[in-house]
């Protein structure tokens, strides 16, 4: 069974440094062997209980753990041979974890931390290695984010070497085993640790996980079968495309010798424009009338993002602020359709008015206007 340290000293679970040393001070000087009613075995314990309370990190580890490791089986043996018996609800070494046992049933066992982990977690040595993503920004006219464009990046990053094509041989020469990993394309390691003996796999760094290694070494790329330089990339922006939006390319990344080519992420950034702004799939912008043509009505000619321009007819009566739509004339999207342009009215107040104009306009408000 686990052993209580808290107990045997008789201090609660949040006593401190000081409590622990006092309560150690006090016990041995009750059970030191050399005492006539001393008693060894409880001195022994009571040494045990203190080496492990008094040093921060073991006493962290024995109150996430309890007494590990101590021996013997427990009721609840699992399928490592020995029990993990003694857990319960209420925290505390007597009342948690028992790893009793643990030791005795790895002992002797052989496990593969790659293949266990790689099972786990939907990986392992058996997946095929991939390459580096990476990431590069764009900065498009408000224009070209609305209509798409294409666009050619240079792009510095690791390529399949075109010489070899990525083999890493010399053109004509053939390739060999790895003598390092015995064609395994991967090294594994033994270790004797207190829970056992382990073994973990890693790829073999000499032929990297390949397996195979050229028997004269491709001049351009000295064996490696990649390269690092300048790439040109050919990038397609869609039409309707916002700031901030990312455009993954794939298989345009870094590639890596025996594996696969990473991907490429483009984050796009729209300049803005000096007339139109967005709204999802319309466009807005600001039209200054006249105070008389919001009145009377009039029309007004306005640019378009396609460079040319509309008629739009003002009518009688027109207030500040009211938005005026013009179909088809906003953001393309699917189906071929397109979103409005939103003409939103402002109307420029006069900041002095002729003597004319004062009088008109008296007029009209003792009309009631």
């Amino acid at each position: 069974m686990s052993k209580d340290y808290y107990k045997l000293l008789g201090v609660e679970r949040k006593a401190t440094k000081d409590d622990i040393k006092k309560a150690f001070r006090k016990l041995a000087h009750q059970y030191h062997p050399d005492k006539k009613e001393g008693d060894e075995k409880k001195f022994k314990e009571i040494n045990e209980a203190y080496t492990v309370l008094s040093d921060d990190k073991k006493r962290s580890e024995y109150d996430m753990y309890g007494q590990t490791f101590a021996g013997g089986a427990g009721p609840g043996a699992g399928p490592f041979g020995q029990g993990f018996g003694g857990f319960s609800a209420g925290g505390g070494p007597a009342s948690g974890w028992d790893f009793s046992g643990f030791q005795q049933g790895f002992e002797g066992a052989e496990f593969d931390l790659g293949d266990i982990f790689g099972d786990m977690f939907g990986g392992g040595m058996g997946r095929q290695k991939r390459g580096r993503d990476i990431s590069a920004d764009i900065h498009v006219s408000f224009e070209e984010s609305i209509f798409g464009i294409e666009r050619k990046l240079l792009i510095t990053k690791l390529s399949v070497c075109g010489v070899c094509d990525g083999s890493g041989a010399k053109k004509g020469t053939a390739m060999k085993t790895c003598a390092t990993c015995g064609g395994k394309g991967k090294i594994h390691d033994t270790k004797r640790t207190f829970m056992g003996i382990f073994s973990t796999v890693r790829p073999c760094a000499e032929c990297h996980g390949v397996g195979k290694m050229p028997e004269h070494k491709c001049a351009e790329c000295h064996g490696a079968g990649v390269l690092r330089g300048q790439s040109e990339v050919r990038i397609m922006v869609p039409s309707g495309i916002e700031s901030g939006e990312v455009i993954r390319i794939a298989g345009k990344g870094e590639a890596v010798s025996g594996g696969t080519t990473g991907d490429l992420y483009i984050k796009v950034h729209v300049m803005p424009h000096k007339v139109f702004r967005r709204e999802g799939a319309n466009l807005l912008m600001d039209l200054d009338i006249k105070l008389s043509d919001a009145l009377l009505g009039a029309d007004y000619t306005i640019p378009t993002l396609e460079g040319k321009t509309e008629q739009i007819s003002i009518p009688e009566g027109t207030t500040h602020g009211e938005i005026l739509h013009i179909k088809r004339h906003g953001v393309p999207i699917h189906g071929g359709h397109r979103g409005d342009l939103l003409v939103r009215i402002a109307i420029k107040f006069p900041k002095k008015l002729s003597k004319h104009a004062r009088e008109t306009i008296q007029k009209l408000k003792e009309e009631g206007m």
